[in-house]
């Protein structure tokens, strides 16, 4: 298919182009920028005239909940609202049902995934067998069948001699380990440790839940070399011991949340279950460092951190109910959100989910490892193109996502797609 995109504001973070002008697309590849040749025939037209042209958005952490939870995710439901949110690459955490720890396993996810033809799904493979903590996957064969990385998800490793063990086999190949940072025994809680937890009589997670699991992953990344991704960033405290690691030139990133950046503890209100999430919410000041670590880049990428629950999970009392919230759709406005309203500008605001992921990820994403993320001649088509200037407010039973529960029901959103393009093909258009 050959597709031309005309008049539209090309905003690439990974080289700084931001310029209104013409992109033409075939056979999956951007062919022609700015000088589209006069003989180029395309077989449709998108005419962005006022419409920003960006790379397609990655998302570092989505759970699509197919295998083993479809009651709350198939991957037709959530792969339709990644593209209705401009994301046309998506990281999924292994937790699945079964866990994602053979080979056979991460084939049929992405042939799945492959035939649907919406985004594109990079599956984390497990770091132990059945995320037990016990035995290790052979990484070799599981980076074969098409897993970039290796996680946990949302299970800390009891044992860190098997975490070094982990690190050391993942250094020998050049692996990225996923890790969230919880110290298993303090992480127990529902909400963060402070005045209003304790007021709610709420149990507590310490800011020392995720510090000491930091000391730890980073005391093991000096002993390995192992280049370790850490996932959802939830304190001051932990922002600041990345920026200490990333100067001392360990080979760390990390990313957080839509949610920890836009929401603190005292949206949690009066037990509103749909503000139970993982990593719990904490104070402003917690919040605060957040958005300033993401636009010096102590932090690298912002994710979704989609989490679909279904209605039976959610609503019930606050300790009881699963965490978790939908997020795809939200991840462009809330970046955009984020950027202006801090005045950290539109192009950081992309690049946290654009060409930062795609960094993060590196040569794990193969073939397309030198463009994806990027817009670039030559390069893969995977685009957004999205109205800068059209409003939107979050109505929960609008999403596409089989989850419904947000906490930003209700919320002003300040940019809307109007296209996403993954692999030179429209995997969505607004209003079809």
């Amino acid at each position: 298919m050959k597709l031309l995109i005309q008049n539209g504001r090309v905003m690439d973070p990974a080289s700084g182009l931001d310029e209104v002008c013409d992109l033409a697309v075939a056979a999956g590849r951007i062919v022609s920028l700015k000088n589209v040749p006069a003989d180029f025939t395309p077989n449709k037209i998108i005419d962005a005239s006022g419409c920003i042209v960006s790379p397609g958005l990655i998302d570092l952490s989505a759970r699509l909940r197919e295998p083993g939870h479809e009651h709350e995710g198939m991957l037709g439901s959530e792969l339709s609202a990644a593209v209705a949110g401009g994301i046309t690459s998506i990281v999924c955490p292994p937790d699945t049902d079964p866990v994602l720890d053979e080979p056979g396993l991460v084939e049929m996810l992405k042939f799945r995934a492959e035939k649907l033809h919406q985004s594109r799904v990079f599956p984390l493979g497990a770091l132990t067998r059945n995320l037990q903590g016990e035995a290790l996957v052979e990484m070799v064969q599981l980076t074969e069948a098409g897993c970039v990385g290796f996680s946990q998800a949302e299970v800390p490793l009891a044992s860190t001699q098997v975490l070094m063990r982990a690190l050391q086999y993942a250094a020998t190949f050049g692996y990225t380990v996923f890790l969230r940072p919880q110290e298993i025994h303090l992480g127990r809680g529902v909400a963060a440790s402070g005045p209003l937890a304790t007021r709610l009589g709420l149990s507590g997670v310490p800011v020392a839940a995720e510090t000491i699991a930091l000391h730890t992953i980073f005391e093991l990344v000096r002993t390995t070399g192992a280049r370790v991704h850490l996932c959802r960033i939830s304190s001051a405290q932990g922002v600041a011991l990345v920026a200490a690691a990333k100067a001392e030139g360990l080979g760390i990133t990390c990313d957080v949340s839509i949610n920890s950046l836009h929401l603190t503890d005292v949206d949690i209100g009066y037990f509103d279950s749909r503000m139970r999430l993982d990593p719990p919410l904490r104070q402003q000041r917690d919040r605060d460092a957040i958005r300033r670590g993401l636009a010096d880049g102590t932090i690298d990428a912002l994710v979704s951190d989609h989490t679909p629950v279904d209605e039976d999970a959610k609503t019930l009392p606050f300790a009881e109910a699963e965490p978790g919230a939908t997020g795809l759709e939200l991840l462009l406005g809330l970046a955009c959100k984020w950027g202006s309203d801090g005045d950290v500008g539109l192009m950081r605001a992309l690049a946290v989910v654009t060409s930062e992921p795609a960094r993060v990820l590196g040569t794990a994403l193969g073939t397309l490892e030198a463009s994806v993320g990027r817009i670039v001649k030559g390069g893969v088509a995977d685009l957004c193109v999205f109205d800068p200037a059209s409003e939107w407010t979050v109505e929960p039973a609008a999403l596409r996502s089989q989850g419904k529960h947000t906490p930003f029901s209700g919320h002003s959103l300040p940019v809307r797609v109007r296209w996403t393009v993954v692999g030179g093909q429209v995997a969505y258009e607004a209003g079809h």
